[in-house]
């Protein structure tokens, strides 16, 4: 019974975060899966003091080579203390969730600093408002504090995003020329999903987002920031397909420029409005913490599209639901989605260990495996399922699965040593620390052959330090490990 409650957990938390270190389960296995849930889903209840831990000993290490590690202007810097929250962090669900939101609203720090420079793209995407000399707070950091909050106080953040501005060239609309490349997106990606508007939709949409422009400010440590420049603002109506106001009414009346942000903040109030938005919102939920296998469940799209309007567009009140649903809990979906490359390391990382591991190492690795973080390829973010799994990118994740398991081989060593009295004890240690989906007699036959395969079993120290990073390397590479 334990066993299976046991695999309740670690199911919530490779879904809700990003695996379970062994800390991490023993917290939560001492709670019912309600009292998980909601400490996960009120992470804001616990402090978030990880970033104090870079650089202490006993937590994964960084690189910063000759300098001072910078992450709020050193790109590399940022993906590293990402990956090192998402390892450490004690609150893993508002990680997940942040992960969740950069893909939705893709935005690539390649362009950015192609636009302006590497250090000035970094702040723009990753920047802390409190290490920041002029206190700009960095997309990333925008996403992750409100991970679970108001949707349409998002999607008004997301407009208004320097980042944002730049990459989706928000920056140089204006009435006399109109930029399409948001009013499109906003629609298409970010809320109501295709086919539930016009051309002529994504023109109206240019228009009410004229004006919403940048200006640079501060002193020493100049940045761009949002400026809505009233006289930039086409101040004629803007008729749409679908309902602006709750009336039903399709046109944004004339307003003067002076007035007309709120033509924008209008447009945004009726697409977190659309019932199009609810159900899109839940369908690309159901795809990242449910299931990518079959078809989606309506039932499950009809009752968090009615959470997500009965709490105003709350995501905390629709992650509750998602998280307590019978389609989360039910064994069928267990290891049926494809892990991402950041879960695949992270999880690998808590599972086989992280003493004396620089991330700058797995920063790499996952770049080489396809997924560069702050950098997706396009606005549509990363094409995710099965199409993370090329040959070499299959080939990157085995080669970090080798990587990681020998830079752990004797703190590996020194932990099997208790569990070592025969091949077959051993394997049953590293599959209980890591995770898969169920293996098949033959597999687990193959890697009993591995342990066996210089003769017999005695258990001695040097037989555990060369069989024991090898089988985690075989087991961490293996298809079965790279599903959540």
């Amino acid at each position: 019974m334990a066993f299976i409650y046991d695999q309740h957990f670690e199911h919530l938390l490779r879904r809700a975060g990003f695996g379970a270190r062994p800390d991490e389960l023993d917290v939560y296995r001492r709670m019912a899966f309600p009292e998980a849930v909601d400490s996960l889903i009120n992470y804001d209840r616990i402090i978030d003091d990880v970033d104090t831990k870079i650089a202490q000993p006993g937590y994964a290490q960084v690189a910063a080579p000759g300098r001072v590690f910078s992450p709020n202007t050193v790109i590399t810097d940022a993906q590293q203390r990402w990956l090192f929250r998402m390892v450490h962090t004690n609150r893993p669900l508002q990680e997940k969730m942040t992960l969740f939101w950069h893909n939705h609203f893709a935005t690539a720090y390649t362009k950015l600093a192609g636009a302006t420079s590497p250090a000035e793209a970094t702040r723009y995407m990753a920047a802390r408002p409190s290490e920041d000399p002029g206190g700009v707070r960095g997309q990333i950091e925008m996403l992750r504090d409100n991970a679970l909050g108001n949707f349409q106080t998002l999607l008004v953040e997301i407009a208004k995003d320097t980042a944002m501005l730049i990459w989706l060239d928000g920056r140089t609309n204006t009435r006399a020329m109109p930029q399409e490349n948001f009013g499109r997106e906003v629609m298409e990606l970010f809320t109501m999903g295709v086919g539930h508007y016009t051309e002529a939709d994504v023109y109206a949409a240019a228009r009410v987002f004229t004006g919403w422009n940048l200006t640079r400010v501060g002193g020493n440590a100049p940045y761009l920031t949002f400026f809505y420049n009233a006289g930039q603002h086409d101040t004629g109506a803007k008729a749409f397909t679908f309902p602006i106001y709750p009336d039903g009414s399709k046109t944004i009346a004339a307003r003067a420029g002076a007035g007309g942000m709120q033509d924008g903040l209008d447009f945004i109030a009726a697409l977190a409005r659309s019932p199009n938005t609810a159900a899109y919102l839940a369908r690309k939920l159901y795809r990242f913490f449910i299931s990518e296998f079959g078809e989606i469940d309506e039932g499950f799209v009809k009752r968090v599209s009615a959470t997500y309007f009965q709490s105003g567009y709350n995501m905390r009140a629709v992650m509750r639901e998602v998280l307590m649903s019978q389609q989360f809990w039910d064994e069928r979906n267990r290891y049926t989605r494809y892990s991402w490359p950041a879960e695949f390391a992270v999880r690998a990382i808590k599972d086989v260990g992280w003493r004396g591991l620089s991330l700058n190492d797995a920063r790499v690795a996952l770049g080489n495996m396809g997924q560069v973080l702050f950098d997706p390829p396009d606005v549509a973010g990363w094409e995710a399922g099965q199409s993370w799994f090329s040959t070499g990118a299959m080939l990157s994740r085995m080669n970090f699965a080798s990587a990681l398991a020998g830079n752990q081989k004797f703190e590996l060593a020194r932990t099997a040593a208790d569990h070592a009295a025969s091949p077959q004890e051993l394997l049953a240690w590293v599959l209980d620390a890591l995770k898969t989906a169920p293996l098949t007699p033959g597999v687990t036959a193959d890697l009993l052959d591995y342990l066996g395969a210089t003769g017999p079993w005695t258990g001695s120290t040097t037989q555990i330090q060369n069989k024991v990073a090898g089988v985690v390397h075989l087991v961490a590479g293996m298809p079965e490990y790279q599903f959540v």
